[in-house]
């Protein structure tokens, strides 16, 4: 039995812009990873961690 469904739309993206995307996936991580990293503990979590000593 052969049924025709409908196939969806596959969005047209070229090559280039799924590269651009990607790359503005990576900058943005990368930013907010160095971010991350440069946070400072918070004393309530440095007061935690000195109890487990």
């Amino acid at each position: 039995m052969g049924h025709d469904t409908p196939k969806t739309k596959q969005p047209d993206l070229s090559g280039a812009r799924v590269q651009n995307k990607d790359r503005d996936m990576g900058t943005a991580l990368r930013s907010i990873y160095q971010k991350t990293v440069e946070e400072s503990v918070p004393d309530e979590m440095l007061d935690l961690l000195g109890k487990l000593d």
